[in-house]
This record gives structure tokens, C-alpha cells and sequence, in this order.
């Protein structure tokens, strides 16, 4: 049999690595300092891209998308080059790979902290850079699919079938949840609206942590955890059963998220039914890696890096039990929008993902560079450090979200809720957030030791950087099944064919949710009440976006007397027709607004913004005072703005878009005499343009401030339903 010489490329795989360990030191700083900020609220008091609401899509994309995603691309690339004997199909595509993945990670952390967003969850970077997502995929897909098909292996391994699902997948998610209309060249809107926007995002959000955080990374344990134990996978009948039903089962998940929303009662349904299903695959999975090391107890105890492997599978067995759980109505009833759904994010993002690809690194750099892990006692100080961080972070959060279901839905005998001040339930929760950071801190340090480590590691070795391997070349095989053959073993030698029952699987949970949400119009009945928002108020929501207020605040009162109580009457499906996109949010650490409209002056709103803790003792909001400043609101797009959302089904009138300035001017002068009435205000006001007046700079008149469109917005919203008010 003719033996063919070829080399691996290991370059590409080194500098994923390397880009993962610095991206993931930063991303848990950022985290570190949000953590902090539940703290001390005004630690960066004043200073715009330092704020919570913009540093949280900050830390939530280098953590998913430059960390592991980084880890990710180099545990696919080594073992998809062993797995498939053969170098990946193109060396341009590796390097553009990489390198455009970077300056996406760069055009992140550059455009997050300036306030370009679109707010969607886990896709908030704006459309020049989606297009750029969409070519680096395409890229990395092509380079994949190349590789496979000049394998020297004539069956492909089950972690290339994880391979072919994620690309197909992510591919997929992301061209359809990204579709939105540009406004100008850092700004767009979604091209759905409120309960739709709302559906496509979470199908999307929830199969992004499916297919981005939870398939490649089960792949890799295929290849990895038998690598580093020695021995042959525990199950193949069982990763067969395993990978179908996971990629057809997980698709349909997504509206899990939206229960007690306004999301149609058949697709909140169809979400729970599948997400009780997703247990039996993914349990299937952790079982499979897990009794892979079946006899092997004592070499976990000793080897570094099965200790990691170890926990991170067992996390996954932790979140992806405890998801199905949360699905349960009666149980998202009481998690959802509370810090029990934080400690079950991290779970997975710090115990699957975050172990996952230590373990991983830890493997592949003593064989990339030649040598031996500059020292195991360094690496088991960081296992033993992060899991103990890990513990920390995690009780703490769940004790947390208890308290706030329990706090929030108590009523005294007369039928009051017993705490009727939001705050009441922020200041019991601060002993949990301290530990909480500690928790947080000890994984970083862990992570520091072993960035030091790897970084030791590699000095002592020599680069291999094109290592040499050789395997018979693959004879031509027949289309037709051999006598004798499984037909999955016959699907394995065929990837087109694989990986068109792949897109097939993934596509029919979508569409079926999906297009009646979008086509049918019985499912989101209008509201005849409810109107576009002024010209104003568009710019304030637009501010809102910026700042991501939809990081603390909710805009979305479920159907329970405690919320109803609370906040107002519940949401309605037909109020949010005009929201493009949807801003719903997904946690409370602030009460929900979405009848916050009218029940303060705009002078509360205004003292509000500027400092929180004035008008609520304890508050861990800070504040905003960029918004004051001396500049003026940027009026030039709101024509703009409103063609481009007319376009999108807004009913604009060609009179209200050539008048918005004018009627903006009109809007923001009635708040600044409302705020007139404030003697406090009338006093600071004077006195900041008597300081402009002695500095001979131009004053900016109060209505042309960004505060006074975010309190047009803020009173707003709610307000087109005449509806009972909020006692509370």
C-alpha cells in the first residue's frame, strides 16, 4: 500500500491557542470589574465605555467568541488534521481565519465600549461586522469541508460529524438573526419586530450556546478525553444515538426562554417539550465521555489534565440537566430574570468551556512544542484553584436568584407585597455578590497560573510548526453500500451527503417555529391604541440601546400577580409591533419598565440619570452623567431612522419624517419645562452656562442634551394602553 508523506500544520493551531490565552485573561477581567461594579456602582463614575450596560456585551462576547471560541478553532484544526490524515485543505484559509477572527474580536472590543449595538444577546456587534462574521465562517467552513474531502481516512470519526453540525449550524443562526436594515455605516435595525425579533433572537441565542459552546466541544471530547485516557471511545453505537438526536432535539429549544411572555402559547410549548427531551442526548454524551474512563480512576487522580476534563464533563451534566429544569413553567416561573440563570450560565461557560479548553491546551502544547508541561504543580494549582472559583461564583448566584423569586413574589395578609421597594431585595443580595467576586477572582488567578505556565512550557520546547506525518493514500470508493456495511458506517465516507442530512435536521425545529410566527398574522394581534414612537422618543430608545440599559431592565411584565402587582398590567403581544429590535431583557438587576412610563415626573428622571443613589438610598445603578454633557444630540439621522423603519412596517407619514426635527425641538421643550419646576436643577443649569459663558465656549440649550430624549423614552414607553397603575 502506497504510504504518503505530508505535514500537519501547526502554526494555526499555536496561534488560536495563544490568541484564546490572551483573550480570556481579558474577557474575566472585564467580568471581574462587572462584578466589582455590583460593588461599588460609581468605580468608574462618568466615564462612558467603562460602564456596566457597555461592558457587558463586552465581557459576554470575549468570553464566548474570543476565549473559547479561540480554544475552540485551535482544538478543531489539531484534531480534525489527525483525525482526517491529511494538512487542512488550505494554509490562505487557515491564516485568514485567524487573523479576521482577531480583528472581529478587535472591532468588538473597540465598538462595545463606544455604545455600537444592536442589543440582541450574544449578537450585538453591528452589521459591517456581521458581514465580516459571515465571510470568516464561510472561510473556516470551506477550509474544513476541503480537508474532509482529501482525507486519508476512509470513515469519519464522530467528532467530525460535530465539526460538519456546528459549521452548518452557526452559518445558519447567524445569516438569519443578523438580518437588518443599515441606517448608516455603524448603525441598523432588526428587520423583525418585538414578539418575532424576540423568537429569532432566542432560537438563535439558545442554539448559539448549542452549536458555538456545546457541539464543537463535544467533538473535541471525542478526540481529546480517549487521547489523553488511552483508550477507545466507551460508546460508538451510543455517539451515533448521541449526535442525531442532540442537533434535531436542541433546534426546537430556543423559545424556552420567552415563558410567560408574549410569545404565542403552541411556541412557548413546543420549546418546553424539547428542552425536557434534550436530556436524554446530552446525558447520553456525558455518560459516553465519562465511562470512557471506566478503569481509569487512578490516572485521572494523577494527570492533570483528565482532572480537567473530568469537571468540565461533569459541568456539562450539571447545566445541561438544570437547563431542561428551567424550561419546566412552574420552575422558570422563579428563575427567570433572577441570578439563578446567571449560576447556571457560568456553570457551563467556567466548568464546560472554560475546563474543557484548559484541558485541551494543557494536551496540545507539550506536543505542539516537544517537551513536557513546565510544571504539573502549577497545573494542578490552577484545576484546584478554578474549581474552588468556581463554587464560589456558582452557590452564591443560586442563593440569589432564590431570594429574589421569594422576596419579589411575597404578599402580607392584606394582600401587599411584603417588599414593595425594589431595592429592599438588591440590598439583601450584596453579602452573595461579595463572594461572588472572590469566587471570580480565584478563577482568574488560576488562569493567570496557567497563562505563566503554557508560556513557561513553550520557552523550553522547540516550535514544530510543520510536523511530519505519513498514511496510505484513500483508495476510490464505491457510491454503493458494501455488503455488510451499517448504513451509518456508509454515511460516514459520504460527507456531502452527511452534511446535507445535517442542514436538514437543524433546518426543520426552525422553520416550523418560525415562519407561522412570521407569516401568520393571528399570531401577534395588533393593538389599535398603539402608535410609533416621535421622533424623540426614537432617538431615546436608540440611547437606551447604547448605554444597554437592556442589561439590568426589563421590558416585559409576565402575567403574575406579583408582577402585575408591582410593575402594572401584563404585556401584550400587539404592544410591541413597532420595537425593532425587541428589548425585552433577559435579567432584573433593576425593576422592569415597561409600564415605567408616567409614574415619575420628568424631574425624577433627570436626578435619576445623574445620580441614582439621590433618589433610591442603595441603588447599585450608576450614573450617567455623559449624558449631560455639553454636546448636542445628534439630529442628522432621524429621517434617516424613521424612512429606514417605514420601510421595515413602521407607519410613518411622509409629513411626521420631513417635520421630525421640529418635532423633536417641540417634544424636548416641554421636558425642559417640566424640569424647570426643580429649583435644583434651574440653580446647576444657570451655572453651567455661566461657566460656558467664562470659558467663551458655546452652550448647548438642555433640549438639545441626550438626557432629555432618554426621559421622552423613559415616559413613553407602556403609556398607549390605558391601564391600571402600579401602586408600588
Amino acid at each position: 500500500m502506497e504510504m504518503q508523506q505530508f505535514y500537519y500544520d501547526n502554526k494555526v493551531v499555536k496561534k488560536f491557542i495563544y490568541a484564546s490565552l490572551l483573550f480570556g485573561v481579558v474577557g474575566m477581567l472585564v467580568g471581574l470589574l462587572l462584578a466589582f461594579l455590583f460593588l461599588f456602582p460609581n468605580l468608574t463614575d462618568g466615564i462612558s465605555f467603562l460602564s456596566f450596560g457597555r461592558l457587558r456585551p463586552l465581557h459576554t462576547n470575549a468570553v464566548i467568541f474570543a476565549f473559547v471560541g479561540n480554544a475552540m478553532f485551535a482544538g478543531v484544526y489539531y484534531s480534525t488534521q489527525r483525525l482526517l490524515k491529511a494538512r487542512m485543505y488550505s494554509n490562505f484559509l487557515s491564516n485568514f481565519h485567524f487573523w479576521g477572527w482577531q480583528l472581529i474580536i478587535v472591532a468588538a472590543a473597540i465598538t462595545l465600549p463606544l455604545g455600537i449595538t444592536t442589543s440582541k444577546e450574544y449578537a450585538e456587534l453591528e452589521w459591517p461586522i456581521d458581514i465580516a462574521i459571515a465571510l470568516v465562517w464561510v472561510a473556516f467552513g470551506i477550509n474544513l469541508i476541503g480537508t474532509i474531502l482529501k482525507r486519508r481516512e476512509r470513515h469519519l470519526y464522530v467528532a467530525i460529524w460535530f465539526y460538519i453540525a456546528t459549521f452548518v449550524t452557526v452559518a445558519v443562526l447567524h445569516i438569519f438573526n443578523s438580518l437588518e436594515l443599515p441606517v448608516s455605516a455603524l448603525k441598523s435595525y432588526s428587520v423583525y419586530a418585538g414578539v418575532q425579533d424576540a423568537l429569532v433572537q432566542w432560537w438563535y441565542g439558545h442554539n448559539a450556546v448549542a452549536f458555538f459552546l456545546t457541539t464543537p466541544f463535544l467533538g473535541m471530547m471525542y478526540y481529546f478525553v480517549p487521547k489523553a485516557a488511552n483508550r477507545p471511545v466507551y460508546s460508538y453505537r451510543l455517539s451515533i444515538i448521541h449526535f442525531w438526536s442532540l442537533i434535531f432535539i436542541y433546534i426546537w429549544a430556543g423559545p424556552h426562554h420567552l415563558l410567560y411572555s408574549a410569545l404565542p402559547d403552541w411556541a412557548q410549548n413546543l420549546g418546553v417539550v424539547f428542552s425536557i427531551m434534550l436530556i436524554a442526548p446530552s446525558w447520553g454524551g456525558m455518560i459516553n465521555g465519562l465511562l470512557t474512563l471506566r478503569g481509569k480512576w487512578d490516572k485521572v487522580r494523577d494527570d492533570v489534565v483528565l482532572k480537567f476534563f473530568v469537571v468540565a464533563i461533569t459541568g456539562y451534566g450539571m447545566a445541561t440537566f438544570e437547563g431542561p429544569t428551567l424550561s419546566l413553567k412552574n420552575v422558570n416561573a422563579i428563575a427567570h430574570f433572577t441570578d439563578w440563570v446567571i449560576a447556571h450560565v457560568h456553570v457551563g461557560a467556567l466548568a464546560w468551556n472554560g475546563f474543557m479548553s484548559f484541558g485541551m491546551i494543557y494536551w496540545m502544547i507539550p506536543r505542539l512544542t516537544k517537551t513536557q508541561l513546565f510544571s504539573n504543580k502549577l497545573a494542578n494549582f490552577h484545576f484546584w484553584v478554578g474549581t474552588l472559583g468556581i463554587v464560589l461564583y456558582s452557590l452564591p448566584m443560586y442563593v440569589s436568584g432564590f431570594t429574589q423569586a421569594s422576596m419579589w413574589k411575597q404578599f402580607k395578609p392584606d394582600g401587599t407585597l411584603q417588599y414593595g421597594n425594589f431595592l429592599e431585595t438588591v440590598t439583601q443580595l450584596m453579602p452573595l455578590y461579595w463572594i461572588r467576586a472572590i469566587g471570580g477572582t480565584l478563577f482568574l488567578v488560576g488562569v493567570l497560573v496557567g497563562v505563566y505556565n503554557i508560556i513557561r512550557t513553550v520557552r523550553q520546547g522547540a516550535a514544530v510548526e510543520d510536523e511530519a506525518a505519513e498514511a496510505p493514500a484513500l483508495a476510490v470508493l464505491s457510491p454503493a453500500r458494501q455488503k455488510g456495511e451499517k448504513y451509518h458506517a456508509w454515511l460516514e465516507r459520504k460527507p456531502v451527503k452527511f452534511a446535507l442530512f445535517t442542514t436538514v435536521a437543524i433546518l426543520i425545529g426552525g422553520l416550523i417555529q418560525i415562519i407561522p410566527t412570521l407569516m401568520i398574522k393571528e399570531n401577534i394581534p395588533t393593538i389599535a391604541a398603539v402608535k410609533p414612537y416621535s421622533p424623540l422618543e426614537l432617538e431615546g430608545r436608540d440611547l437606551y440601546i447604547r448605554e444597554g440599559c437592556v442589561g439590568c431592565h426589563s421590558q416585559m411584565i409576565r402575567p403574575f400577580r406579583s408582577e402585575v402587582v408591582r410593575y402594572g398590567d401584563y404585556s401584550k403581544a400587539g404592544e410591541y409591533v413597532f420595537d425593532h429590535p425587541f428589548l425585552w431583557g433577559s435579567k432584573r438587576t433593576g425593576p422592569d419598565l415597561h409600564r415605567v412610563g408616567g409614574k415619575y415626573p420628568d424631574t425624577w428622571h433627570f436626578n435619576h440619570m445623574w445620580d441614582p443613589q439621590s433618589i433610591s438610598p442603595g441603588s447599585i445603578m450608576p450614573g450617567y452623567k455623559w449624558l449631560f454633557a455639553n454636546k448636542a444630540m445628534d439630529h442628522s439621522l432621524i429621517e434617516t431612522k424613521m424612512k429606514a423603519m417605514r420601510t421595515l412596517g413602521v407607519p410613518y407619514t411622509e409629513a411626521e419624517i420631513a417635520h421630525a426635527r421640529k418635532n423633536m425641538d417641540d417634544q424636548a421643550s416641554m421636558i425642559v419645562t417640566n424640569l424647570s419646576s426643580d429649583p435644583d436643577y434651574v440653580k446647576s443649569y444657570e451655572q453651567s452656562k455661566a461657566k460656558a459663558a467664562a470659558k467663551g465656549e458655546a452652550f448647548v440649550p438642555m433640549k438639545d442634551r441626550e438626557v432629555v430624549a432618554l426621559i421622552a423614552y423613559l415616559q413613553r414607553m407602556g403609556t398607549d394602553l390605558k391601564v391600571k397603575k402600579s401602586t408600588n
